[in-house]
């Protein structure tokens, strides 16, 4: 996106929607390998100012008055990647919890962790739980982690712990439906994305939020997420406020 088109869409809040600022904001970060790629840079480099990334969107997030960001931080299919790609990552993610935690902290942010904890290894699950147990009294911004996670792994956990239930008498079957099914989610308590932004010009889900997307916006950006910035994130969220939400119905200009 080009300096001029940023420009003539960071003008907020507005919209021809008529809408609220969307309280949720999902964001598949994408792009960090081909950032630099055509930099002649390396791969871990791309990643490193990926974090950097995250930390202006987590700021912008906040001083947008965004309730929940998500960020696809690391997908369950992300170990096949090379191992020392897979070790730069987890590398990345321990600074980014030792480093910025405190300041994540300070802003009255609450950092949440999504995705499957079981195996993982003993220098990486404890940081996770010291970051959710040290902000879990905050009431600003949610910042929601997709670490370890996969949408369809998730619905499989929660059919497995429903299945349990109905098996040991807890539940029966009749009582299942949507809202059951969203309690046993790894996002249960969280509204679903109102928008789900995506980097690079790829125009796909990538096995994230399977379940919670459903009526979700979806905004995909050319721009590699190392460049994603304040201005990108805002033209997305005009973008949205463009958008006619029917969640099935009929359009509100139809009416």
């Amino acid at each position: 996106m080009n300096g001029e088109a940023k420009r003539a869409m960071t003008a907020l809040p507005g919209g021809d929607a008529g809408q609220g600022m969307p309280a949720h904001v999902a964001i598949i970060m994408d792009g960090n390998g081909r950032w630099a790629a055509q930099r002649g840079l390396p791969r871990f480099e791309g990643h490193r100012r990926g974090v950097e990334a995250i930390r202006r969107a987590v700021r912008t997030a906040r001083e947008l008055g965004i309730r929940y960001l998500t960020v696809y931080s690391f997908s369950a299919e992300n170990w096949r990647r090379p191992p020392q790609e897979v070790s730069d990552l987890m590398g990345l993610l321990k600074l980014f919890v030792r480093h910025d935690l405190a300041d994540l902290h300070t802003h009255n942010v609450r950092v949440r962790i999504i995705g499957e904890r079981e195996g993982l290894s003993s220098d990486i699950r404890p940081l996770l739980d010291e970051a959710e147990h040290i902000t879990r009294d905050n009431t600003g911004l949610n910042l929601v982690i997709a670490f370890n996670y996969g949408g369809r792994q998730e619905i499989v956990r929660a059919m497995q712990v429903i299945a349990h239930k109905i098996k040991n008498g807890v539940l029966n079957p009749e009582d299942i439906d949507a809202a059951a099914v969203e309690a046993h989610l790894d996002t249960a308590e969280i509204p679903d994305p109102d928008l789900v932004i995506r980097t690079s010009g790829e125009q796909r889900v990538s096995n994230f939020l399977t379940w919670q997307t459903a009526y979700s916006e979806f905004v995909f950006i050319p721009d590699y997420w190392p460049d994603f910035d304040e201005a990108i994130f805002r033209a997305a969220i005009d973008e949205y406020f463009k958008r006619d939400r029917r969640f099935g119905g009929l359009s509100a200009k139809a009416v």
